[in-house]
């Protein structure tokens, strides 16, 4: 099959990655051009047919495989069934094993007839098969949904974009559609959309009092519906950060209605009047989050009614701003228990600087205000607050830093304890890994994307997540800083082998290394490093074994992030993969890596990766 290609005597760069792809060889497009460079005898961009079977055994070359194969072949040629067999139970702990496994692998990776026929494996087919989708490190187990979709809503993290619809800079940056399409491809299930009156009596979007361009309301759900569920077929909330006069939030109610139709909930479902529903009965719904004007059953009671030109005016306490203190005082050391809740309250609003409000009149479109049922958003005031007066479908919405202050005072059981929380995370996009709902900017990458990423490969990227039991229990004593006396900590190994065609810097000749971080709860935060191998990103070998014993690893994720050494500029960034620990494989597992830009889009740096060794 290669002869033919080579009819007309050499071929050029474009041809050899050609016939590269036409023999299944996965490969880094840069990478083979510096080989075929260095292989290009008489420099002409063009090779022979001799010169392309050095290219090809010098990309095929994997000596960590080799150093497997022959661990397990009897005549280091052929891998029998058995040995196959072997090495599937030893070394990848296949528990569910049955001898047709072995059979089908070697039927779909040996690409030796005779070798096929025979039941057995060659060292390109074993290559090929660790070089699949079946030896990577995330377990296709999680790669659908198989956790119990049939909680309460509270009961599951949500994945969730703050300005989605910006792509950029938050003050001067374009407003773009493709900012809804992206984090709906990528399983996100809460989308911010910020409502301005424009021109025409037709309703904006965009990041008021900034620079940012406008796009037009119905525009934007229209290309929501067309995207809201091809990752996922669970709920999509809307949230709305309505800032629009009455009668355009009527023009609002009416695009909602005739561009979603019967998939927008304007209604209770049936055995969920006085309880939050669940994501399986909530499939290919979506919800509207936004003020409401009165209760639910008051909204149910108006149901077939006309809305239109009705308007009601309420009073609400709006939030005083406040800004940080900047004299470098101490966050505040946590409390014991308080025997009394208004005290506690107080000592809250005093240390944490609990918001400040006053009253504000706002008038508002009964149109839309019906549009909402499970998702009614309203002011956090105080737990005690919540606590006596909060109703199953409404939710607060907490700034960050609050958030991080009012779990050191009270703890996270307090906070746990809502029925609804969202955690907007503004500029400084810091992860919280503890609450429902935590908006990103998906358009800015970096390590907060890379976790929330990572987080929300679990169940299927549906964009919900079962809490574990701990966090679901209203009753939970669970304390991220203190571990727990029935906890059922994790004993993790890593052996890092080797890299397989890192993204090259300057001439391919990268100083790499790798670093391993757990982020989880404090006592599981922590890193380890490789040493640093000199000028070669094509094929580094570390073989390096790493230990990290996880206290709650239900709640942690582990990061593997590949660099190249830089001694004055500091490390340049060459790759990322981020997984819940939980969603591992065991065994010799290939790590994929993304670039940073890739970590917003979800492009895998095609063929480029980690091989490493996992146990438990």
């Amino acid at each position: 099959m290669v002869r033919d290609d080579f009819k007309g005597g050499k071929i050029t760069l474009e041809k050899a990655l050609k016939l590269l792809e036409k023999l299944d060889i996965q490969c880094n497009t840069i990478h083979v051009k510096y080989i075929f460079k260095d292989n290009d005898r008489l420099k002409q961009g063009r090779i022979t047919i001799e010169e392309f079977r050095t290219i090809y055994r010098i990309i095929t070359y994997r000596e960590e495989i080799i150093e497997i194969f022959n661990t397990y072949s009897e005549n280091r040629k052929i891998l029998l069934e058995k040995n196959l067999v072997e090495f599937l139970m030893r070394e990848q702990y296949t528990l569910d094993f049955n001898k047709s496994i072995a059979s089908e692998i070697i039927q779909k990776y040996e690409p030796i007839e005779e070798v096929k026929q025979a039941h057995q494996m060659s060292f390109e087919g074993f290559r090929r098969y660790m070089d699949s989708s079946e030896c990577l490190l995330f377990d296709n187990k999680c790669d659908h949904v198989y956790q119990d979709m049939t909680h309460p809503l509270t009961d599951y993290f949500i994945s969730s974009s703050h300005n989605t619809y910006l792509i950029s800079d938050q003050l001067w940056g374009p407003s773009d559609l493709w900012g809804y399409i992206s984090a709906l491809v990528k399983g996100c299930r809460c989308l911010e959309i910020d409502c301005w009156d424009g021109s025409q009596n037709e309703p904006v979007v965009y990041h008021g009092y900034t620079f940012t361009s406008k796009l037009l309301f119905k525009t934007v759900i229209q290309a929501i519906n067309k995207y809201a569920f091809l990752a996922s077929e669970y709920p999509v909330v809307l949230s709305l950060e309505n800032h629009c006069s009455p009668s355009q939030q009527e023009v609002m109610a009416d695009s909602l209605l005739a561009t979603f139709g019967d998939a927008l909930l304007s209604y209770t479902l049936d055995n969920f009047s006085d309880r939050l529903p669940s994501p399986e009965a909530l499939k290919f719904k979506i919800l509207v989050r936004n003020k409401k004007i009165g209760t639910l059953h008051e909204t149910l009671e108006r149901k077939g009614s006309d809305m239109h030109g009705k308007v009601e005016e309420f009073e609400e306490e709006e939030e005083i701003e406040q800004e940080e203190d900047g004299s470098g005082a101490k966050e505040p050391e946590p409390v014991g228990d308080f025997q009394d809740d208004l005290a506690k309250e107080e000592q809250l609003k005093r240390v944490v600087g609990i918001p400040l409000f006053r009253k504000k009149k706002i008038k508002m479109s009964m149109a839309l205000s019906d549009l909402v049922i499970y998702t009614k958003v309203e002011k956090f005031k105080s737990f005690h607050h919540s606590h006596l007066y909060q109703q199953f479908n409404e939710s607060n919405s907490i700034g960050e830093s609050q958030a991080r202050k009012l779990t050191k005072l009270a703890g996270f059981t307090q906070l746990f304890n809502y029925v609804f929380l969202d955690i907007p995370s503004f500029p400084d996009k810091v992860k919280i890994l503890f609450s429902l709902i935590v908006a990103l900017n998906f358009q800015t990458p970096g390590v907060p994307m890379d976790l929330q990423n990572g987080k929300f490969l679990d169940n299927g990227c549906s964009g919900y997540v079962l809490k574990p039991r701990f966090l679901r229990d209203k009753k939970t004593k669970f304390n991220p800083h203190k571990v727990q006396i029935d906890s059922n900590p994790l004993t993790l190994t890593i052996r890092l082998i080797s890299g397989i065609q890192l993204p090259p810097s300057y001439q391919n000749k990268a100083d790499t290394l790798v670093i391993v971080e757990i982020f989880g709860v404090p006592n599981d935060q922590m890193k380890q490093q490789s040493r640093v191998i000199k000028k070669n990103a094509f094929n580094p070998r570390w073989n390096e074994t790493f230990t990290f014993v996880i206290q709650v690893p239900e709640l942690a994720l582990i990061r593997f992030v590949a660099e190249n050494q830089g001694l004055i500029a500091g490390n340049e960034f060459l790759g990322q993969y981020t997984l819940p620990v939980l969603c591992m494989n065991r065994g010799y597992r290939r790590v994929p890596l993304f670039s940073k830009m890739d970590s917003v889009s979800l492009k895998v740096i095609y063929y480029s990766g980690l091989h490493a060794q996992i146990s438990e």
